[in-house]
């Protein structure tokens, strides 16, 4: 069989070229160019050719590289790691970067060992899932080390069948799913989801808790329940489900968000990559979701599920996809409790759903909706946090207001509010309540004129400094004709990262102050334009940076999606930066991945003394390298992390800790 020579990966990132906003809000490299543009040039009144030139200069010398004293102190001592590209994982000198679990490995108590080659759903069901995300911990009440002993909880976010089964190769694409069978697409639909696992440090190590009362797996056949303004709703209602408040699973968990209450925020993605079919024509209802759909790229077609769950099937299901593309709220300390899609907090493709608390105590997810041209959003609650009783706040999260990004030219930005009846959120617009609203957060964005971003993925607030960071990860569609004083690279592969300071320092305010952090590439080539600092290395600058974490120290740490050996000499892997002082712009290369692989879910235990990190993919081919072959089960690019030829590579959390003890990058 003839097999593409694109990956899951590759093939998830060609699908999303065409780009699903349609809307003519400005993008931010337009809104860039504008502010400068009126800052340097119309206070001195040039016009004309004169006045595009003089900005292009003003933009460039203001984001030009920072010079950095040679004295100014680090906030990340630590020995940077040289970046390259291999089959195994690397650490910065003085740590120990320890693999904890990998797909297939036990997590529910009677679980089978994992053998490859006689895999089940039923096995898989009790076993951890592939492709390991966002991770969150949580320390068990009572637990005489607080940092070393709590609940780990870790996405699944998709499959990769060709490099999961022996002697299928790729599925998608023109091999059409010839070789998937029901058996086949239910281990896929078990592997996706999510893990609860309980971990203990013991004499400096970690090590998952056997038989633990908290395990759980989640996966794409778990019941759920839909709470908030959309439950209910007649577009949410399917054949198995008249009523709308359940369904079954949830898909593509990317990252996610730990609240101050315990519980665990998941975030659904691409949802349309599982999907097949055609809607039915003609009704006025058809004609409602053929317009919602084509905003969120469906059907998408990688996963061959259709042909054995009608629920994927649009012209079985139409309303299916509705019920996925929200954030999952699950309670990691009862694994019996039903996890909950919170429909306030809106549909599209969620990146994350990292938040912090107001002022006054309410609470603020911050989101990002992860495609070429979307928005950064964020919710925040109607009632303030109780943090005397957390069961108090076990609805918190279905009253509140969803709102959308508007970057000024001013440097000043605004949070517009995604409410019905507001503005061009109407009935004359095609929209009949709230529920209309959320189910379709992405064209509502688009009318209340939001910010078109470069792919927005990670958005974390810094408590610390009152700050908040947006990962852009890249916008390769942007053409030589879109090239604008802000944005001087068309196809830009390496993305930058903005941060946010909101008014007064409340992260509740509507209104906020931003800038560009750095803009991400080698600053050794002029052409790309990269903005890291002086005292940035060789080794120390990135691209594609896509989640992040923030320690307890306020210290801003980057995972990266994307890095091309092949391309860019360099993997995947984790970045320190600096974010204050003579020093912003430094980022200083910290853990390598191993070939293949991306970097996810980056999140340290409370006292900072361990970083878990979770590798997804090892083993694919470079997808910036015309030669590489196409990898499979049986020709990995690594079999990361076993090493034996009887095994393929396998997904895996990583717990990285100071050799001797003490805070992890010191």
């Amino acid at each position: 069989m003839t097999q593409p020579s694109l990956n899951r990966s590759q093939q998830a990132e060609a699908s999303e070229d065409a780009g699903s906003n349609p809307s003519a809000n400005p993008t931010l490299g337009a809104i860039v160019a504008r502010r400068f543009d009126r800052r340097e040039i119309l206070r001195g009144g040039v016009t004309g050719g004169l006045a595009a030139s003089l900005a292009v200069s003003a933009i460039s010398a203001t984001l030009a590289p920072r010079a950095v004293a040679a004295a100014a102190s680090e906030t990340f001592p630590f020995r940077e790691l040289p970046a390259g590209a291999d089959e195994r994982h690397h650490v910065a000198d003085g740590h120990d970067a320890e693999v904890l679990i990998r797909w297939g490995d036990p997590v529910l108590p009677g679980a089978p060992a994992f053998d490859p080659h006689r895999q089940s759903a039923a096995a898989q069901g009790m076993q951890f899932g592939y492709n390991n995300d966002f991770l969150g911990f949580f320390p068990l009440p009572g637990a005489g080390d607080p940092a070393g002993h709590g609940l780990l909880v870790v996405n699944h976010e998709y499959t990769n069948e060709e490099l999961m089964f022996p002697g299928l190769g790729r599925q998608d694409g023109k091999a059409a799913f010839a070789g998937m069978n029901r058996d086949l697409v239910d281990i896929e639909m078990a592997a996706h989801g999510g893990s609860v696992i309980e971990v203990k440090r013991e004499d400096g190590r970690w090590r998952v808790v056997p038989n633990s009362r908290y395990a759980r797996r989640i996966t794409a056949m778990t019941p759920m329940r839909l709470a908030g303004p959309a439950a209910g709703s007649a577009r949410l209602r399917t054949g198995a489900d008249p009523e709308g408040k359940t369904v079954l699973g949830m898909l593509n968990n990317c990252a996610g968000g730990v609240t101050p209450w315990g519980t665990w925020l998941t975030c659904e993605e691409n949802i349309n990559y599982y999907f097949q079919g055609r809607l039915p024509e003609g009704s006025a209802e058809a004609k409602i979701e053929a317009r919602n759909h084509k905003r969120l790229g469906m059907p998408g077609n990688l996963y061959g599920w259709a042909r054995f769950h009608d629920r994927f099937d649009l012209g079985k299901e139409p309303n299916e996809p509705n019920r996925f593309g929200w954030v999952v709220e699950i309670d990691p300390f009862d694994p019996t409790s039903v996890p909950v899609k919170r429909t306030a907090m809106g549909r599209f493709k969620h990146e994350g759903a990292a938040g912090a608390l107001a002022r006054d105590g309410r609470y603020v997810v911050f989101q990002g909706d992860d495609e070429r041209f979307d928005y950064v959003y964020r919710f925040v609650t109607t009632d303030a946090v109780n943090t005397a009783d957390k069961a108090a706040n076990r609805d918190i999260l279905d009253h509140g207001t969803l709102s959308v990004a508007r970057f000024d030219a001013d440097g000043r930005g605004t949070w517009l509010p995604i409410v019905f009846g507001e503005g061009p959120l109407t009935p004359e617009n095609g929209f009949r309540d709230q529920a209309d609203v959320l189910i379709e957060t992405r064209r509502a964005a688009d009318l209340l004129g939001a910010t078109k971003m470069d792919r927005p993925e990670d958005v974390e607030a810094n408590v610390k400094t009152g700050k908040v960071y947006v990962m852009l990860t890249n916008n390769t569609r942007r053409k030589a004709d879109q090239v604008d004083a802000a944005n001087p690279r068309p196809d830009n592969r390496f993305g930058h990262i903005v941060e946010l300071s909101p008014a007064g320092g409340d992260f509740g305010a509507k209104d906020f102050a931003w800038e560009v952090l750095v803009r991400c590439g080698d600053p050794s080539v002029a052409a790309i334009g990269a903005t890291f600092s002086s005292a940035t290395t060789k080794d120390g600058w990135f691209g594609m940076p896509d989640n992040c974490a923030v320690d307890g120290e306020g210290r801003l740490w980057v995972a990266t999606d994307g890095n091309s050996p092949s391309k860019t000499g360099r993997a995947d892997g984790i970045w320190a930066m600096e974010t204050d002082g003579a020093r912003r712009g430094t980022a200083k290369h910290f853990f390598q991945v191993p070939l293949g692989a991306e970097m996810c879910g980056p999140y340290f235990a409370p006292d900072d003394t361990t970083f878990f990190v979770a590798v997804q993919h090892p083993g694919e081919a470079d997808e910036e390298d015309p030669t590489a072959q196409p990898a499979t089960f049986e020709n990995p690019a690594t079999r990361w992390p076993d090493f034996d030829p009887a095994l393929p590579p396998r997904p895996a959390v990583v717990a990285i800790t100071k050799r001797g003890g003490g805070r992890v990058g010191t």
